[in-house]
């Protein structure tokens, strides 16, 4: 998958398909099993990779509902600002 975000790593696209909550789930089933140290090297290697593309998912995430939230912010302060540029509690202090 090609993100829209530069530096952000390509996913498998059943990774790159997962909700957020989907993909933390998975991420902490494979790190309970890499701490269990019972899995084979290889096992263990694309265990660790698996787990590096579901932590780049939920970043993804993040960064997302960041973003999100921030231009829901920057909506809100701009509404409340008057015409002249002074929020309306600038205005009952005057």
């Amino acid at each position: 998958m090609t993100d829209a975000n530069p530096g952000t790593p390509d996913l498998p696209a059943d990774v790159a398909a997962l909700s957020y909550e989907d993909a933390r789930d998975e991420l902490v089933q494979v790190v309970a099993r890499l701490e269990a140290g019972s899995e084979p090297l290889e096992a263990s290697l694309a265990l660790w990779e698996r787990g590096e593309a579901l932590a780049a998912r939920c970043q993804q995430w993040l960064d997302g509902a960041r973003e999100r939230l921030a231009a829901a912010q920057a909506g809100s302060s701009a509404t409340s600002s008057g015409a002249d540029g002074t929020s309306e509690a600038d205005e009952d202090d005057a």
